[in-house]
């Protein structure tokens, strides 16, 4: 029997009311251990939830009223109606399940033929004739594929440790990382060309020309139906495509890299879409500390590399932006700083489009579509920010076709402790209790990030997987509630 943390959509989950940081050491030290969810193999679900004392507690700070800019009735009302309605599916079984990993049977996956120059690099790519065992072992209901693209460098591998954290989960440190809930796929295993390809040709990685786009739509719309495929693999080491490699389906699927919603066959499997968008002077920036502390690259090397994957960004990487439903974007800061320290402080947006699967936007306060400009240092009992401070704001914006909903975090923090001040006054973060933002960023304390808006905002966002994988397959993620004291971290 195995413990997946999840609830039945029909086990209710007692939440505390939210309170202000002042009271929360009072209330939360007696709030009870919320019992694990048990998958047993006959696919049955049970789940125990531990009664909790009602504590009568100072009420939640009244926002004051700030401008409206919001949505005109109709379009709230709609937002609305969509909201109630539930998204959730199952994977349609038109073949037969296998009963063991050696039972099943295999043939070849589209796009295994191709040749960018190196001859049939992925002739062995399969994807199973029938469903995978795994299906039933890990009482998987439908498989959600989630799709991550950004830039290399720009923190995909920091934000996905974030997601893992918020799913209460671990995976493995294999090649593909898998786990009792997550498996993570990168997309640069459907490179066509090795690392000496590229340079005889000129073609880089970020090219369509060197990637193997019928393979990863075809393996992933197979991972979405519950087979099982033969994945080739990229090995970032040697730079070589070596043999591949079984994966199974599993409850959550994400896969990151360069192109994962540039596609259209590919983003057919995906159920939502993220983009981190980092700016250039930000990512020259990181880039150039990462590579000459980590790598003891030249600073003029490194600029040269980025400089000449720029057009291929450009053209391949960056229209992907459309094509996502939430986009986090790092800038340099608009706070007033020295000149030249315009990329040590970051300014982070979560960018929210309007979608079409119910899923809500964190928003300030109390009102959604209202337009705030705060300063969380400012005040009785406020944050104790260092230089140059904190802003947070919220409003809404045109990105691309689409209405977004746009909550900003500029500067730094003091004490991650004091990310309560903040907590209090976001709305629909679809957290399992209030404190559980700021308790996930003490937890990743030392993670890039942490002590400003970009590693808030990745949280942000890992609570909104949390929230969308749960509509699209009507179960619960449930996570445990542990006192909110340093000692409990």
């Amino acid at each position: 029997m195995t413990s997946y943390g999840m609830l039945p959509e029909t086990a209710r989950v007692v939440q505390p009311k939210k309170t202000n940081v002042y009271a929360i050491a009072s209330v939360v030290a007696n709030v009870a251990l919320v019992g694990a969810l048990l998958y047993t193999q006959t696919g049955e679900v049970g789940a125990s939830v531990a009664a909790s004392s009602r504590v009568h507690v100072a009420p939640r700070m009244v926002a004051p009223k700030f401008s409206m800019s919001g949505l005109r009735p109709a379009q709230r009302e709609a937002r609305v109606a969509a909201h109630g309605k539930g998204v959730v599916s199952t994977v349609a079984l038109d073949a037969p399940v296998a009963t063991s990993e050696d039972s099943m049977t295999w043939s070849l996956a589209k796009g295994n033929e191709v040749d960018a120059g190196m001859g049939q690099v992925h002739i062995e790519a399969a994807i199973s004739n029938e469903v995978s065992p795994v299906m039933a072992q890990k009482n998987i209901q439908r498989p959600v594929i989630f799709g991550v693209a950004a830039d290399s460098g720009c923190g995909k591998s920091t934000f996905l440790r974030r997601v893992n954290a918020i799913f209460g989960t671990t995976t493995s440190k294999a090649h593909t990382p898998t786990g009792d809930l997550i498996t993570t796929i990168c997309l640069d295993d459907f490179h066509t060309l090795d690392r000496t390809g590229r340079a005889d040709t000129g073609i880089s990685a970020l090219d369509v020309r060197a990637n193997n786009f019928a393979l990863m739509a075809d393996q992933l719309k197979a991972l979405k139906q519950g087979r099982a495929i033969k994945k080739p693999i990229y090995n970032h080491d040697t730079g070589a495509i070596d043999p591949v490699e079984t994966i199974h389906p599993n409850h959550i699927i994400i896969v990151e890299g360069l192109h994962p919603m540039l596609d259209k066959d590919v983003i057919e499997s995906l159920d939502f879409t993220f983009y981190i968008d980092v700016s250039d002077p930000v990512k020259k920036a990181w880039k150039i500390e990462r590579d000459m502390v980590e790598r003891g690259h030249k600073k003029e090397d490194i600029i040269a590399s980025i400089e000449s994957r720029k057009p291929d960004f450009e053209k391949f990487v960056e229209p992907q932006k459309a094509n996502a439903d939430v986009i986090i974007s790092i800038e340099p800061t608009k706070l007033d700083v020295a000149p030249g320290e315009e990329t040590k402080y970051l300014n982070t947006r979560l960018i929210q489009k309007e979608n079409q699967h119910g899923i809500r936007p964190v928003y300030m306060f109390e009102e959604e579509g209202s337009t705030v400009d705060w300063d969380p240092c400012a005040g009785p009992g406020a944050m104790a920010c260092p230089y140059p401070g904190t802003r947070v704001r919220y409003y809404n914006e045109m990105s691309g076709e689409k209405h977004a909903h746009v909550l900003e975090v500029d500067g730094v923090f003091g004490e991650t402790e004091e990310l309560f001040f903040i907590e209090e006054r976001l709305s629909n973060t679809n957290t399992k209790y209030f404190g559980e933002l700021t308790k996930q960023m003490l937890k990743n304390k030392a993670a890039p990030g942490s002590g400003d808006g970009s590693g808030l905002i990745q949280a942000l966002v890992a609570l909104k997987m949390r929230e969308s994988y749960e509509r699209f397959t009507g179960r619960t993620i449930q996570i445990p509630k542990w006192g909110l004291f340093l000692d409990d971290y």
